[in-house]
């Protein structure tokens, strides 16, 4: 059985270049196209070099509908006008498009939802396993808890990060907020600053903290009559995500258009 051919976006970053490695090391998998924006200095690169593998006769360029014609899959961990683009192009050629991209905004998303009616898309704020079975608790003793207690989501990121709160932290939002059976948009606060006045019970509160090299830090605080409950998920190394994308993209081979989450990938929701 051919191995199924994996395009990397952004591969000369650092996720990237821990993509193209994941992938080469995966079995079942390969690198078929290296992706980077127009002018890099990376184009014209061998994309095993840059991620320490030696070559593997890929060259990183910046035709992405050339290496879409070409692929079964996208992995895409870049920024939202990108990503929202990959999307335009992965449905018209009907590859997966794996995203991991967090920040989009409301004319992005809505780029993307159209594409889902063409190609399948399997789009996580992260692509880990333990942050979706952290959603999946979340949701639960948010729904367990009611409105008693209050709940609070803290996250913590390296220096270089772009936006906030995370996706992570929001994909934790949205799960609890499902389990109160309330939008999250209604009820996110995401700053606090002066004379507020008091908390209201439907709140969910973020904050957001960006620092060093840090990975990773998320918990949801449920604060109650006389107790917390604190839920808290680390990363320790980004290969997981890059883990989780290559499952998304064996998952997604051969799915039906439309726009899924990992939890589809995870089988969470048949639970």
């Amino acid at each position: 059985m051919q191995d199924l051919r994996l395009v990397v976006a952004g591969a000369s970053g650092r996720m990237g270049r821990m993509l193209v490695k994941a992938i080469h090391d995966a079995p079942g998998v390969t690198v078929s196209a290296a992706l980077e924006v127009e002018g890099a200095l990376a184009i014209g690169q061998d994309a095993g070099l840059l991620a320490g593998l030696g070559k593997i006769g890929v060259l990183i360029t910046d035709d992405p509908a050339k290496a879409l014609r070409k692929a079964d899959a996208l992995i895409d961990f870049t920024r939202p006008a990108a990503s929202a683009e990959f999307a335009k192009l992965a449905g018209q050629t009907g590859t997966v498009h794996v995203l991991g991209t967090t920040g989009l905004n409301a004319e992005e998303l809505a780029i993307i939802e159209a594409a889902a009616r063409q190609t399948a898309i399997i789009r996580s704020g992260n692509m880990s396993l333990g942050v979706n079975l952290l959603a999946a608790m979340v949701e639960k003793v948010a729904r367990a808890l009611g409105p008693e207690y209050d709940i609070e989501i803290l996250e913590m990121h390296h220096r270089q990060k772009i936006d906030a709160p995370s996706g992570t932290a929001l994909l934790l939002g949205e799960a609890a907020a499902r389990g109160r059976n309330q939008n999250l948009a209604d009820h996110s606060v995401r700053v606090r600053d002066g004379i507020t006045g008091p908390r209201k019970a439907a709140d969910i509160g973020f904050a957001s903290l960006r620092g060093g090299t840090v990975i990773g830090d998320h918990s949801v605080i449920f604060a109650g009559p006389g107790e917390r409950i604190e839920l808290v998920h680390k990363a320790e190394d980004r290969g997981l995500f890059a883990q989780g994308a290559i499952r998304a993209a064996i998952w997604g081979h051969g799915k039906a258009p439309g726009l899924y989450g990992m939890n589809d990938v995870l089988g969470l929701n048949q639970a």
